[in-house]
């Protein structure tokens, strides 16, 4: 990696600490983030010529702060800040503060919604795209767009305190929700990247677990937020063999299982059952032990599908609503367990019109599958062929072409699409 990238990942890791400390000293998020990415753009041109700075987070708040006053303030009180600015960058240091950590639960504030808040948070934090975020939430890129921008107008209104309330207390409580559906979105992006040429985004799912780890030091009693982390771990374990030779998806039934990382294995399924007898399962939970029973197998065909299967209908009751990617994780494992044409009547209406999988890759993806182990493989191929021509992943795109060409050469081979196990 040349010297510019090298760079590019630095900032990356380092936006979203920068954004959390300004925001805690100065408040203001809509005009923190601008300056912020004036500080961005700064380092981008400099550190690449000049070389690093000695502290290059210290160095990216003291510009950041510098703009953000040029900004909102009077020339003088310009220079009275910029005076107390000298000071801030070694004294955030010395307190050894996660302020990534601290940004999520500031953006997850009680005065947004949790959907306006997560989708906030994804932006300032994960440092997700627009459209990254719209694809999570199945809605179009200008609807998130304007939930973004509400965001911050409401926020703004309301002279909302970014104050952290301490763990444990009621105000941390409530932000609590949100700040897991950030980290679980989050993890989901960088596991398996929803749009351009590569498959993972290693740096974001391991963001996601890092800032997992520290919501579980402060609340290690707290089932959900232990579940998240070691549903992470489960599935982070088999990421290594995710991945071909030639950079090529491999979906989780070919995947050689002697790459999976056992430490990772270990370590998530201890985190699951510490939350058992921990009262009514919640959604993480249920996930984390779906994905514990495919790390248990030693081969795909050892896979315990009834069992999977029963866990996602308890996961849809446990959700209290529809919620079309569990509904196609299910399709699948009943297809499994039951046969395909039992997995198939599952899909029926998430297409309807209007629906958030209209048109979805996804949806044409399990449906392909599903027909192809069903022996219709001309409507397997048609659907193959939808779901390449609209998924924005590369590596997806090659796989699905894959799978429609391989059918039409008579290789019916049960080949599995693999949904985010």
């Amino acid at each position: 990696m040349n010297g510019s990238g090298r760079v590019e990942d630095l900032l990356r890791t380092l936006a979203p600490q920068a954004l959390g400390a300004l925001v805690r000293r100065r408040g203001d998020f809509a005009a923190c983030e601008d300056a912020v990415q004036e500080a961005l753009l700064d380092a981008a041109e400099s550190w690449p010529a000049d070389g690093l700075p000695g502290n290059p987070l210290g160095w990216l708040i003291q510009v950041a702060t510098r703009r953000y006053i040029d900004h909102v303030r009077s020339e003088l009180a310009r220079r009275r800040r910029e005076e107390e600015v000298a000071r801030e960058p070694a004294a955030g240091a010395a307190t050894g503060q996660d302020d990534s950590l601290t940004l999520l639960f500031m953006c997850c504030h009680p005065a947004l919604t949790p959907a306006s808040a997560i989708a906030l948070c994804l932006r300032a934090v994960g440092g997700l795209t627009t459209a990254e975020i719209a694809g999570a939430y199945l809605v179009p890129e200008a609807t998130m767009a304007q939930r973004i921008s509400r965001a911050k107008q409401r926020l703004k209104a309301s002279g909302a305190s970014f104050d952290v309330p301490e763990p444990g207390t009621d105000g941390w409580e409530s932000r609590l929700g949100s700040v897991l559906r950030v980290l679980y979105l989050m993890f989901n992006e960088g596991y398996a990247v929803t749009r351009g040429p590569e498959l993972h985004r290693a740096d974001l799912a391991t963001e996601a677990i890092r800032l997992a780890r520290g919501v579980h030091r402060a609340l290690p009693a707290e089932g959900e937020a232990t579940s998240l982390l070691a549903l992470m771990l489960l599935t982070e374990a088999r990421r290594p063999a995710r991945t071909g030779p030639a950079g090529e998806l491999v979906p989780l039934a070919e995947q050689d299982r002697t790459r999976w990382d056992r430490r990772l294995i270990g370590e998530g399924a201890a985190l699951l059952a510490s939350t058992l007898g921990g009262g009514r399962p919640g959604e993480y939970r249920i996930q984390a032990a779906v994905a514990a029973l495919h790390d248990d197998a030693a081969r795909a065909e050892d896979t315990d599908w009834p069992q999977i299967a029963a866990l996602y209908s308890l996961l849809d009751r446990v959700a209290g609503t529809v919620n079309p990617v569990i509904t196609l994780n299910r399709a699948v494992a009943v297809a499994m367990s039951e046969g395909p044409a039992a997995g198939l009547a599952l899909l029926d209406g998430l297409d309807a019109d209007g629906g958030p999988l209209t048109g979805h890759h996804r949806l044409h993806a399990v449906r392909a599958h599903l027909l192809e182990r069903a022996g219709d493989v001309t409507a397997a191929v048609e659907q193959y062929r939808a779901a390449a021509a609209r998924t924005t992943s590369t590596p997806e795109q090659r796989y699905l072409i894959m799978c429609a060409a391989r059918l039409q050469h008579g290789d019916a081979g049960h080949h599995s699409w693999e949904i985010a196990q």
